[in-house]
């Protein structure tokens, strides 16, 4: 598994170019972040350079789709879809992700018909580039009820959802906070194929009631009470290879320098990783 960075939780950092920098001085190899806008400032082939440069490969692009809102919404983000993902391919990035909010504002049916759809074209698009499209389920209790529908937030139901849109290059985002919140086991993940995960996202959780746990109250790997070690063994035994991308999304902005907290992260990766004896 390849160790790896989003940009959550890492303060201001200035450009996507320290952030490749930061990384591959700190000893991670992926990073999470925009192929497209590297390409533009870069071309490909001194985007390659920099990226082979520091040690590091992207781990996956965003979807750049809005499909959770109006059809508008959803059409204008679809033409911008086959050049992310053009750009992703050509600097060696199979993964494209995106989060699945557990409640909704529209009738919860209505809203399963609509996002069916559009994830399968978006899936297709991406097919044609060799992109994967990652699916995340969202855990966090409060966030059932935001919302005044409930949707989808658990690990079973995503999967029959990414039956429903039946396109083979579709699977799992699976975050170790979601995971936690809902309060999955260690068999969970060994009853997955390692080819039903597209990418991975770790953090931690604070001392406090499962239910409790906010999405934007993590904590850095290592520094809480989820049982990461056990998730990224229990990811080793399955076979999965691909990138395990630290995202930490907290209420307010952090104080320490984004070195400082690119530092702090690998200190988590060093524990948790080491633990595992991975």
């Amino acid at each position: 598994m390849l160790r790896g960075l989003t940009g959550a939780g890492l303060g201001r950092i200035e450009s996507d170019e320290r952030f490749i920098e930061l990384a591959g001085a700190n000893g991670f190899q992926a990073v999470d972040l925009d192929a497209g806008s590297l390409i533009e400032r870069h071309g490909v082939e001194q985007a390659r350079e920099l990226l082979a440069k520091n040690g590091v490969v992207i781990g996956s692009i965003g979807l750049p789709v809005e499909w959770r809102t109006t059809e508008e919404a959803f059409l204008e983000g679809l033409e911008k879809l086959a050049a992310s993902a053009a750009a992703a391919a050509a600097l060696g990035c199979t993964s494209c992700c995106t989060y699945i909010l557990p409640s909704t504002d529209l009738k919860a049916a209505r809203f399963m018909a609509l996002a069916t759809r559009r994830l399968r074209t978006c899936a297709q698009i991406l097919g044609a580039y060799g992109i994967r499209l990652g699916l995340e389920f969202v855990g966090p209790h409060h966030l059932r009820t935001r919302w005044a529908n409930p949707f989808i937030w658990t690990l079973e139901e995503t999967l029959e959802w990414i039956d429903a849109i039946g396109e083979s290059n579709v699977g799992l985002l699976f975050d170790a906070y979601h995971w936690y919140t809902n309060e999955l086991t260690i068999a969970d993940i060994e009853a997955l194929r390692a080819d039903q995960i597209v990418h991975v996202h770790i953090n931690d959780a604070p001392n406090v009631p499962v239910e409790e746990a906010l999405d934007n109250g993590r904590i850095y790997p290592g520094e809480g009470v989820i049982d990461l070690v056990g998730f990224l063994q229990a990811l080793d035994r399955i076979g999965y290879k691909g990138a395990v991308s630290q995202e930490i999304l907290t209420a307010e902005a952090p104080s320490q320098s984004p070195e400082e907290l690119i530092q702090r992260s690998k200190a988590g990766f060093d524990k948790v990783f080491g633990a595992a004896e991975l």
